[in-house]
């Protein structure tokens, strides 16, 4: 008998092997929404550029940051002196020698570590932004090819029916009951099917091709499932999505931290003319070769030599410092410019999205009302056939304007679709909407 413990463990384990049977996308079946949008995201080239960009952000930071650490070098400065010893480079010709500087006040830097933090804030809010850009192509190549798988389904009926039509049109001039126009138009109604369904394999090719390419896995192993795709939210006219889009917008915060950082920037540039405090420190061991004896006094010189202090500078004249800080001023006055015309597009986008939802939601309600009246008319002429009153060309023509409504029902639905998720980007909710709980 088996134990209940190894009966859960087996169960488990079942249970694990049928889910990840469900997901893995080489099992032929279709590929979830949220599914498509992850691989997506973890396989696409921008996530690796996103991460090199944050890293070396966050690196500058701690490069500004780390000018307060104290600073060490231990070499030596050997050479041949003749007369007195002069310095190289700055030392006393040494045996060994060991600096060191630790910065304690310098107002331009720490200017600079704020300029570094809101530089790396500014680069965190980009790589929001072109996520968000992932996700909505992702999204949309996802959408429009379920939209065009199911537009597929609806042009092969309807090239059976216009088969159907041709076959029957066909009989009947063999019959004399009709003419040979009638048949061409048939055949006209045949070859224009087979064109739309052409045209939808293309663009399906091209979408499933592209989906590949986001990805990394097979074009042929990408089947969409309508069911999978969560509902897009309500949106009114009454909101204040403007508003909320120039708080939450991950391009308005990017262009605003950008601001940030070249207001900083150009403090630090004026505060550069600003007194510093460093303490400095230096111990050498001097050779007696370079002729120290001959130039002090007789048991003067020591080989051993320590020198400690506080290094205060004071930058009274410095015309370049001067019209650096200028330069810096106006790139500050630049890029705030440049954050209050980002904020003004994304405010005048998202207001004319919300208005486009509005008109796109009244034409998709049309369409579907239109769609509905065209398959009341086939049951209409269905019922005139029987009594006699109508024919069987006026049933095809019935079944092709159903098929032409409903074609257009579906693109109107897209429409609308797009806008809302092009709407979602702006105000900041695009991934919350497309990453959310499993269903």
């Amino acid at each position: 008998m088996k134990s209940p413990f190894i009966s859960v463990v087996i169960l488990c384990v079942l249970t694990l092997s049928g889910n990840l049977a469900a997901e893995d996308p080489n099992s032929g079946k279709p590929l979830s929404f949220r599914t498509v949008i992850e691989l997506a995201l973890r396989n696409g080239s921008a996530s690796a550029v996103n991460h090199a960009d944050l890293g070396r952000a966050r690196a500058t930071l701690t490069e500004a940051r780390d000018q307060f650490l104290p600073s060490m070098t231990v070499g030596s400065a050997l050479g041949y002196s003749n007369g007195f010893p002069l310095s190289l480079e700055g030392l006393a010709p040494s045996l060994f020698n060991v600096n060191i500087q630790e910065p304690l006040f310098s107002a331009a830097q720490r200017e600079y570590i704020k300029a570094a933090k809101s530089d790396a804030e500014a680069t965190a809010a980009q790589n929001a932004d072109r996520r968000n850009s992932l996700i909505m192509e992702t999204a949309m190549a996802y959408m429009q090819l379920d939209l065009l798988d199911s537009s597929l389904t609806v042009q092969k009926e309807q090239l059976e029916t216009a088969a159907k039509f041709q076959n029957i049109a066909n009989l009947r001039v063999e019959a004399g009951l009709d003419n040979r126009v009638s048949l061409m138009r048939a055949k006209l109604a045949v070859a224009k099917t087979r064109l739309d369904i052409a045209r939808t394999n293309s663009a399906a090719d091209q979408l499933r091709q592209r989906l590949s390419q986001l990805t990394g896995l097979p074009a042929s192993s990408i089947h969409t499932s309508t069911e999978t795709i969560p509902l897009l939210p309500s949106v009114s006219d009454e909101d204040d999505l403007a508003g909320e889009a120039v708080t939450r917008n991950p391009a308005v915060w990017a262009a605003e931290k950008l601001a940030v950082a070249k207001e900083f920037k150009a403090r630090a540039e004026r505060k550069q003319q600003y007194p510093t405090l460093d303490i400095a420190g230096q111990y050498a061991v001097l050779a007696k070769y370079n002729n120290y004896t001959k130039f002090f006094q007789p048991g003067s010189f020591q080989r051993n030599n320590l020198s400690m202090g506080v290094v205060i500078r004071f930058p009274f004249l410095n015309p370049a410092l001067h019209a650096a800080g200028d330069v810096a001023r106006f790139d500050a006055l630049k890029a705030r410019g440049e954050a209050r015309a980002v904020k003004e597009q994304v405010s005048a986008e998202v207001l004319k999205l919300q208005r486009s939802v509005q008109e796109l939601s009244a034409a998709r309600d049309v369409a579907q009302l239109e769609h509905q009246l065209a398959e009341s008319e086939i049951e209409i002429t269905l019922a005139k056939i029987e009594s006699g009153e109508a024919s069987l060309k006026d049933e095809q023509n019935a079944r092709v304007a159903e098929h032409e409504r409903y074609t257009a029902y579906l693109s109107s639905s897209f429409d609308l679709d797009k806008a809302q998720v092009q709407l979602l980007r702006q105000t900041g909710d695009l991934e919350t909407w497309a990453l959310g709980p499993r269903r």
